[in-house]
């Protein structure tokens, strides 16, 4: 994505154009191919405004009739809102608000192969950062984010950073591909909001390793001995001049929003990446900026003196503050202040995978050549997560059929007609009633499916598994379902929000023949839920449920502590299951991540299944 409203208030045009530059410098993370990339253009302006009706046309011309052609992209879908004001009254006094022309840009692309995405993490070692500065080197100031906390937002003399050029935007594009497909690249970041030091910080923050950074090169880029602003004739304070204009470019090079990017390389090639970007014309304003360091701190370096060092920590909190103190107002203040205080921690160990079986085994393989048991794949309105379901399942040596409730209540479908079923996870009626306690009634309340869904539990030869919505709904339908009585309800996460992240959580020892063979096992998984918490309270049994997995902090140890438990469950409970293990239910989302490079982070081989792909294959193996 991209923006950059605040340059609107001074050159509309030139908002318009950073906005599509940033949203493709973000996108090129990723492997695609240019002439592939679609844009969606969300425009926003107060139309009718003095001057705004102008701003606006001038920043649509500039994007859609001169931009996007040169880049040879297209926008085939937006949507405008044109009211951009507010009145009021105030102490009999008329009050009016306008906001700028603003153009937030969605970039979206196919990929051939998703396995090329790069990341901000940092690697340690001995490697190399890489800025390549698509501003050429004029550090434009205006309306940048140093520029907004200092109160001086700037104007068009200040100069305002723009796309000048959109030859030098493909040719990093194709640069940065190249240097992918070579296998040069440990670590990518599009310089955007905050300029160059904001993006080595998150690299930083990202790969829990210090930095240092040394300007140099920056600085006299922007050195030129005509300045205008030096007083050459006045010898008694050249010195202090030249300190003064030195401290001046060190601000310009650090916090300077130019578009662009900072790479990771090894060293040991680093002069063979700066041909390949010679190569594509963009070697003059590339330069070796910094290198990783083990003493946990971002230094910038000047003059072969270090004019500025910070602990990592100490920076990563100093970031995280303003979202901290929004959350503390929005969200439970609780799990705010465990979240901020957690971050940047020195020892945290990160996220971690400790396996109790072999992943690589396919539990599932004796049987995937044989016949092929139908699978039931039950959605409702709202429910998402089906298909990864379906082909996790299908793998796993299932027929997978795609079951919307209205089949069951047509009688298009039964559930007689499957060996098991799985009751996926989204937003069942939109959330709005109960989340998955809504579904359940849509079947408690209905005798035909009542009857059914009763029937279906009581045989012995199925089996069950509820994600998310659905282990809500599962947990909704315990009287029906034997030996579920004491699972509790899914209720508010103690955050108050819809928490999506990727968890640690552990497996337990227990009947679920899901889970067969993998307790003692940590490892992450994807959670997305507004209503995940087990709550004993109204329903169930905390001291009889049956545990299938919990959630567990970056030492391994079970936890109810924000973040790492992301829904306050007690315990870090967030999987349960029946005495004979043919009916669980969990809030996480293995069919999210049964691949490897489906993982936010991982530390295994991108082209292979995830530990998760177990816990299908374990399905198949139940059935014989």
């Amino acid at each position: 994505m991209g923006e950059r409203t605040p340059l609107a208030v001074i050159d509309a045009a030139a908002s318009g154009r950073m906005a599509v530059g940033e949203a493709l410098t973000n996108l090129l993370a990723s492997p695609f191919v240019l002439e592939r990339v679609k844009l969606s253009c969300n425009w926003m302006a107060a139309c009718g405004e003095p001057g705004e009706d102008a701003a606006l046309y001038d920043t649509v011309r500039a994007v859609g009739m001169e931009l996007c052609p040169a880049l040879g992209i297209s926008v085939p879908v937006g949507k405008d809102s044109l009211s951009m004001r507010t009145r009021w009254s105030e102490g009999g006094q008329a009050r009016q608000v306008t906001a700028p022309v603003s153009l937030i840009v969605s970039a979206f692309v196919t990929l051939d192969d998703v396995r090329g995405t790069l990341t901000p993490q940092l690697q340690p070692g001995d490697n190399t950062l890489i800025l390549i500065d698509l501003g050429q080197g004029r550090d434009r100031m205006a309306g940048s984010m140093l520029a907004q906390v200092l109160n001086q937002t700037g104007n068009a003399s200040d100069g305002v950073p723009d796309l000048d050029d959109p030859a030098q935007l493909k040719s990093l594009i194709a640069a940065i591909n190249e240097l992918r497909a070579e296998g040069c690249l440990l670590a990518y970041h599009d310089r955007s909001d905050g300029g160059l030091w904001a993006t080595v910080c998150e690299m930083a923050f990202a790969g829990h390793v210090g930095v240092s950074l040394n300007v140099d090169m920056l600085v006299t880029e922007g050195d030129g001995i005509t300045d205008s602003r030096m007083d050459w004739g006045d010898s008694k304070n050249w010195a202090g001049q030249v300190g003064a204009r030195r401290q001046e470019l060190t601000l310009k090079a650090l916090f300077s929003e130019e578009l662009g990017a900072v790479i990771q390389v090894p060293t040991a090639v680093r002069n063979e990446v700066m041909q390949t970007l010679r190569r594509h014309g963009l070697s003059k304003h590339s330069h070796f900026i910094g290198k990783p360091n083990d003493r946990s701190t971002v230094e910038v370096w000047r003059d072969t003196k270090t004019v500025f060092t910070a602990p990592l920590r100490e920076l990563q909190q100093a970031w995280d503050e303003v979202s901290w103190r929004i959350a503390q107002l929005r969200d439970n203040p609780a799990c705010a202040d465990a979240e901020h205080a957690a971050i940047g921690v020195a020892d945290d160990t990160g996220l971690h995978v400790h396996l109790s079986f072999d992943a690589a085994e396919n539990v599932a393989a004796p049987f995937i050549n044989t016949t092929r048991p139908k699978l039931a794949i039950l959605r409702e309105q709202g429910v998402n997560s089906q298909v990864e379901m379906s082909r996790a399942m299908a793998l796993a040596g299932f027929d997978t059929y795609d079951v919307h409730m209205s089949d069951l209540q047509s009688g298009r479908a039964r559930l007689d007609q499957f060996i098991g079923f799985v009751a996926c996870g989204g937003f069942s009626y939109g959330d709005t009633l109960g989340a998955g306690e809504g579904w359940a009634r849509s079947i408690l309340f209905n005798p035909m499916l009542a009857e059914q869904f009763a029937t279906f539990f009581a045989r012995t030869d199925t089996f069950a598994l509820g994600v998310c919505n659905g282990c809500q709904m599962m947990a909704a339908l315990a009287p029906i379902i034997p030996g579920a009585q004491a699972w509790p309800r899914f209720t508010r996460n103690l955050s108050e929000q819809f928490e999506a992240r990727l968890s640690l959580v552990e497996v337990l020892d227990s009947p679920s023949i899901l889970l067969a063979g993998m307790a003692g096992s940590r490892l992450p998984v994807a959670v997305s839920h507004g209503e995940g918490r087990a709550d004993f309270s109204q329903r169930g049994d905390a001291n009889a449920v049956h545990r299938a997995m919990r959630f567990v902090d970056h030492a391994g140890a079970p936890t109810e502590v924000y973040p790492f438990n992301p829904n306050g469950s007690p315990g870090g409970l967030t999987a349960v299951t029946t005495p004979d293990g043919r009916y669980t239910a969990l809030m996480p989302h293995p069919e999210r991540v049964f691949r490897q490079v489906q993982l936010s982070w991982t530390n295994g081989d991108l082209g292979a299944a995830s530990p998760w792909m177990r816990l299908f294959g374990n399905a198949r193996r139940w059935v014989g």
